[in-house]
């Protein structure tokens, strides 16, 4: 059985840890917008009846203005995590390669179904005649960031042998002019994922959004069963992509900012990252992955990078004081 991956988030398990309660913590160490959106009216028919087609069409057309998928209508789902876990149903008997390293769930999803698993470190490396292509865009957790011409050729080769490009564009919001969605009707070999709570800031609503071809839509709907989505998620989603996300943008950036210039401050190097994460590279990591844990910060670490550490964005400018305080103060 393959070993369940340690996210970011486990604030509780490190308040138990290190002590203190989990809200005097200052928690660095997902990739979720730090400041949630402020909520609109939630009609209370969304709450009392299963969600209808009308609530299902109404997030559906707001999904499409804002990823811009044209022909397309995305089909929203109940967080990304519900469909990379259906993933092998697309390819059984088959295997998976995967542009690593990334996100775990892709690969540990994979083996539990049995299939074999490539990692390949570039995607010039990627085997022909895959089944399965699977590339985050941007990547968590360095941030790399492939051209839409490049992974447009990848989808096409794997077209010539009936094979399957993913592409999980979770972190794309603040990288729109990356996005693969705009070219989707003309590539019928592709599957997106997008993610919803990271950039609103509202993880807890699980919800994300498939966007393919009809045919491959249907098998992820009729496998996820009905009413798969809240009522409340759907008119969330409608409201929030339906209106202006300017601000949400520029305080990301904002944010991004202010840890950029702490974490230059404490000599830290950082080597990638998204607009709501950076990645630091040190020799030093798990040591100062310990220290911010005695001092109540928490930041994610990597089993399968010693070296690597990601800190996420700090809510407002007394959390970027309090890490800088602690930094300033870290010695070895």
């Amino acid at each position: 059985m393959t070993g369940r991956i340690v996210h970011g988030g486990g604030i509780t398990a490190a308040a138990r840890l290190y002590g203190r309660r989990p809200e005097d913590w200052l928690d660095l160490s997902t990739g979720i917008n730090p400041n949630p959106v402020p909520l609109p009216d939630i009609p209370v028919s969304a709450w009392h009846r299963l969600p209808d087609q009308y609530l299902v069409e109404r997030a559906r057309e707001a999904a499409r203005g804002y990823y811009r998928s044209g022909d397309i209508l995305p089909l929203p789902v109940p967080g990304t995590q519900s469909v990379i876990q259906l993933l092998p149903r697309l390819a059984p008997a088959s295997s998976a390669a995967i542009l690593s390293p990334t996100y775990g769930e892709y690969a540990r999803a994979f083996m539990l179904a049995g299939l074999p698993v490539r990692k390949i470190a570039e995607i010039g490396d990627l085997p022909h005649e895959q089944s399965l292509v699977v590339v985050v865009n941007p990547n968590n957790p360095d941030g790399r960031l492939l051209p839409v011409d490049r992974l447009r050729e990848l989808h096409d080769r794997q077209r010539e042998h009936g094979g399957v490009l993913v592409v999980d564009e979770a972190f794309g919001d603040m990288e729109p002019e990356g996005s693969l969605a705009p070219h989707a009707s003309s590539m019928p070999n592709l599957i997106i994922f997008r993610s919803f709570g990271k950039f609103f800031g509202l993880a807890g609503l699980r919800l994300g959004f498939v966007i393919a071809e009809a045919s491959i839509l249907a098998r992820f709907e009729d496998w996820l069963g009905p009413w798969a989505v809240s009522g409340p998620a759907l008119s969330l989603a409608a409201s929030l992509m339906d209106g202006d996300t300017t601000a949400i943008c520029n305080r990301i950036l904002d944010r991004r900012a202010a840890l950029d210039a702490v974490l230059h401050r404490a000599k830290l190097n950082i080597v990638g990252g998204t607009g709501l994460f950076a990645l630091v590279a040190d020799e030093r990591a798990s040591d100062i992955y310990s220290y911010l844990c005695h001092h109540h910060i928490l930041v994610r670490k990597f089993d399968y990078a010693p070296n690597w550490l990601r800190f996420g964005l700090a809510p407002d400018e007394e959390g970027d004081r309090r890490l800088a305080g602690v930094l300033e103060n870290y010695s070895i």
